[in-house]
């Protein structure tokens, strides 16, 4: 199936495997609850056992250095895409009320990010992680 909106997230490329996996759990629930038709349905086994649902389309990773994330932020902000953002000062917080305000303390060109996700049209997303790689 070929979806006309694109979910990305884009990594920098010098964080460690723990962090990569913390970010992009962050992040994807940014994008989770940004919409309310991006979660599909619960999920139920053979013998009635309920999941928690999905999101309903696939999520690219890419990885890129500090410029390229400050580069797609920008890029998503001139298309009027909002993103989810991560940034290095998050890592020492506990909870999400000390995050924001990890956030609020900088101005926009000066977040030292670490990651970003993003839900669009596919070749808006397409144009805002250019030159990124996908994740290895």
């Amino acid at each position: 199936m070929r979806f006309d909106t694109k979910v990305a997230v884009l990594l920098r490329d010098d964080l460690l495997p723990w962090q990569e996996l913390n970010v992009t759990a962050f992040l994807l629930s940014g994008v989770a609850t940004s919409e309310p038709d991006l979660v599909g349905e619960p999920y139920r086994d053979a013998d009635g056992r309920e999941y928690l649902p999905l999101l309903r389309q696939p999520v690219l990773v890419y990885s890129g250095d500090s410029g390229m994330l400050a580069a797609a932020l920008d890029r998503a902000a001139s298309r009027g895409l909002r993103a989810a953002v991560y940034t290095r000062d998050m890592f020492s917080t506990g909870h999400d009320e000390a995050n924001r305000a990890a956030v609020a303390a900088v101005s926009t060109a000066e977040l030292d990010l670490v990651g970003l996700a993003l839900r669009g049209p596919r070749n808006a997303v397409d144009k805002i992680v250019k030159g990124a790689r996908l994740h290895a």
